[in-house]
C-alpha cells in the first residue's frame, strides 16, 4: 500500500496554498496595471497642477502612484520567493504588501477625487484616470486576503565591510532624495499624495523588517552613519537653484534644533514646559540687541561669536531665575507656571516701547533691520561660490544652523548617557523613588531646564538674523506658524519623547505641513490634536521609539512576530523585544 504524500489545499501550509499564490499574484498583476495606469492620460486639461495630460510620461502626482505601484509589485514578487528578492522582506510581507497596496490606492483615488473636485465633475477624466482608480483597488483587495506570514527575521548574510558601508551610504542618499522632493514640491496636491506614499510606504519598510537592518548596520557602523548622515544634510542647500525652498529648510533646522532641547526637559526630565518658546525668544531679541542694528536701544555691535554666547548665557540666566523657583511644583502645576512665564515674555516685550515701560525692544513693532552675520570675514547675506556651486544667502544660514544641530545632538547625547542623564529618567519614572534613592530632584531638573533653556538661546540668535527681524507675535503659546510652544512639544511628543531622531522627524513634519498645505491654516491646530490622539492610540511611543518607551507602553504586548515556543509559558514578550 503506497502513501500519497502529495499536499492539498486544505493540508499546505498558509503561505503556500493554492490560494495564497493566486492572492499574490494578483496583489502583483495590480500592481503592475497600477504602474501602467501612469503611463496613460488621466484628464484632458493642463488647469489640474502636474499636468495628467500626457500619455507615456508620468507627471506630478502619477510618479508617486508609479512609485507606490512599483513597490507593490517588488513586494508581491518577493512575497513568491522570486530569486533576488528575498532579502526585501525579513520578517514578512503580508503587512508590508497591505501597506504599500493602501499608498498606492490613497495616493490615486485622492489625486482622481481632486480632479473631479477642483475640475468640476467626473466628466474632466480620461479613461486613463479610470484605469488608475480601479488598478489600484485590485492589490488592495488582494493583499488583505493574504495570511499574515510575519516571522522572525534570521540572521542576515555575512557581507564584506565595504559592502555594509556601501549600504549606509545608498539608504542616507536616498533619504536625501526623499527629503529634498518633499521639501522642493510646489503645490499643496502633490505634497499631499507625497505625505501618502512616502507615509504609508516608511511604515510598510518598518514591518518588512528592512528598517531593523538598516538600523543594525548603522549601530555596527556608527561612526560611518553619523558621517553619513550629516554629509547627507550638508549635500542639500547644493540641490536647490534657488533660496526658495532652502529658507523652509533652514527653519526646519531651526524648529529641529530648538525641539531637541525641550526633549531634554520634556523627553529626559519629564518636565512639562508649556514656554519653552519664550527662550528662543530671549536669544533672539538678545542677538538683535546686540546685533547692531539702528533699532537697538544699545549701540553695541558684538561680533557672532559674542552674539551666541550672549544669547546662550542670557538663556541660561533666564531659565535659572524661572527654574528656580518653580521647579518645587509638579505635574500640572509646573505646565501652568511655565505657560505663565511665556506668556509674560511676550506681554513685557511687547510693553518695552518706551510708553507701557522702558525702550528697550520697540514694543509690538520689535527690532528690525537685523544685519547679517559675518564670521572670519564670511559674509552670509552674500552668494558664494563653493566646488561650482554658488550658495545664496539662506544655504550659508542652513549650513550654519546645522552645525549648531551638530553641537546641541552632542550635548544631548553625551548628557542623557551621563550620570545627570540617568538621574533625569530616574526623576522622570518616579521622583520619589529617585529622591529616596538620594538623587537631589531639585538641582537635577533645575540642570535640565537650564540647559534646554541654553540650547533655545543659542538656536535664537541664529534665527534673529535669519529673519532680520523679531517680533512679540512670533513666540505665542500657539499660533499659525511654528516654532511655538504648542507645536514644539507636539513634535517632541509626536517624533519620540527621550530619542534624538524623533523630534528632528516630528520638527519636521510639523513645519512642512503647514508651509506646504496653507489651506489648513484655521484647521492645523484641529489636525495635529486628530493626529495625536490618534498616535496615543496606535503608538503612544511616538513614530521614534527607544527601548525603555517601547517597554513602558507595550509591557502585556505580544510580539509582532509570535514565538511558537513560549505558547503557554505565560511570559509576555514585549515588541522592544523584537
Amino acid at each position: 500500500m503506497t502513501t500519497d504524500t502529495t499536499q492539498t489545499a486544505e493540508t499546505a501550509p498558509a503561505g503556500n496554498n493554492p490560494r495564497t499564490v493566486l492572492f499574490r499574484r494578483l496583489t502583483a498583476v495590480g500592481g503592475l496595471a497600477t504602474i501602467a495606469s501612469t503611463f496613460l492620460s488621466w484628464t484632458y486639461t493642463d488647469e489640474f497642477p502636474g499636468d495628467l495630460t500626457v500619455y507615456g510620461y508620468p507627471g506630478g502626482l502619477q510618479v508617486l502612484t508609479l512609485v507606490a505601484g512599483l513597490l507593490t509589485t517588488l513586494f508581491a514578487l518577493a512575497s513568491l520567493d522570486i530569486k533576488g528578492l528575498r532579502w526585501l522582506a525579513p520578517t514578512g510581507t503580508t503587512k508590508a504588501l497591505q501597506l504599500f497596496a493602501l499608498g498606492a490606492f490613497g495616493t490615486t483615488w485622492f489625486t482622481v477625487v481632486a480632479i473631479t473636485v477642483e475640475l468640476g465633475g467626473v466628466v474632466n477624466l480620461e479613461p486613463g484616470g479610470f484605469v488608475a482608480a480601479v488598478a489600484s483597488v485590485i492589490p488592495l483587495v488582494a493583499a488583505f486576503q493574504l495570511p499574515d506570514d510575519t516571522r522572525k527575521a534570521r540572521r542576515p548574510k555575512a557581507l564584506p565591510s565595504w559592502a555594509e558601508i556601501l549600504i549606509i551610504v545608498v539608504a542616507f542618499g536616498i533619504g536625501l532624495f526623499v527629503i529634498t522632493y518633499g521639501i522642493d514640491t510646489e503645490y499643496a496636491e502633490l505634497f499631499t499624495g507625497y505625505m501618502i506614499t512616502a507615509g504609508f510606504a516608511v511604515a510598510a519598510l518598518f514591518k518588512a523588517g528592512l528598517m531593523a537592518r538598516l538600523s543594525g548596520l548603522t549601530t555596527k557602523y556608527r561612526p560611518i552613519a553619523v558621517t553619513a548622515a550629516f554629509v547627507a544634510a550638508a549635500a542639500f542647500p547644493f540641490t536647490q537653484n534657488t533660496d526658495q525652498f532652502t529658507l523652509i529648510a533652514v527653519n526646519i533646522l531651526i524648529f529641529a534644533t530648538v525641539a531637541l532641547g525641550l526633549n531634554i526637559v520634556v523627553g529626559l526630565a519629564g518636565l512639562l514646559d508649556l514656554g519653552y518658546v519664550a527662550f528662543l525668544g530671549v536669544g533672539a531679541y538678545t542677538a538683535a540687541l546686540v546685533s547692531g542694528t539702528t533699532a537697538s536701544a544699545f549701540d553695541v555691535q558684538f561680533p557672532f561669536w559674542a552674539s551666541v554666547l550672549t544669547g546662550g548665557l542670557v538663556s541660561l540666566i533666564f531659565g535659572v531665575v524661572i527654574g528656580a523657583p518653580t521647579l518645587r511644583l509638579r505635574g500640572d502645576y509646573l505646565a501652568i507656571v511655565t505657560l505663565g512665564f511665556g506668556e509674560i515674555f511676550r506681554i513685557t516685550v511687547g510693553n518695552l516701547d518706551g510708553v507701557s515701560g522702558p525702550q528697550i525692544t520697540n514694543g509690538p513693532n520689535g527690532v528690525p533691520n537685523i544685519p547679517d552675520l559675518v564670521f572670519f570675514g564670511y559674509d552670509f547675506g552674500e552668494s558664494h561660490t563653493i566646488g561650482g556651486f554658488e550658495l545664496g544667502s539662506y544655504a550659508n544660514y542652513y549650513l550654519l544652523m546645522l552645525l549648531a544641530m551638530i553641537l546641541v545632538i552632542l550635548v544631548f547625547s553625551r548628557a542623557g548617557s551621563s550620570r545627570i542623564g540617568r538621574a533625569w529618567v530616574a526623576i522622570r519614572e518616579d521622583e520619589t523613588a529617585a529622591t529616596a534613592m538620594g538623587i537631589n530632584g531639585f538641582r537635577v531638573k533645575l540642570i535640565a531646564f537650564a540647559l534646554g533653556a541654553t540650547l533655545a538661546g543659542l538656536a535664537g540668535t541664529v534665527q534673529a538674523h535669519v529673519q532680520s527681524t523679531v517680533v512679540p507675535e512670533m513666540y505665542v503659546f500657539a499660533g499659525p506658524v511654528p516654532p511655538n510652544s504648542a507645536f514644539l512639544l507636539a513634535a517632541v511628543i509626536l517624533g519620540g519623547m527621550g530619542t534624538i531622531s524623533g523630534p528632528l522627524i516630528g520638527a519636521t513634519l510639523l513645519y512642512m505641513i503647514p508651509a506646504k498645505l496653507q489651506f489648513l491654516q484655521d484647521y492645523q491646530l484641529l489636525g495635529f490634536g486628530i493626529a495625536l490622539i490618534l498616535l496615543m492610540r496606535f503608538r503612544p511611543e511616538g513614530l521614534i521609539a527607544n527601548r525603555r518607551a517601547q517597554l513602558e507602553y507595550h509591557e502585556t504586548d505580544q510580539l509582532d512576530v509570535p514565538d511558537k515556543g513560549l505558547t503557554g509559558s505565560g511570559v509576555g514578550v514585549t515588541k522592544a523585544g523584537a
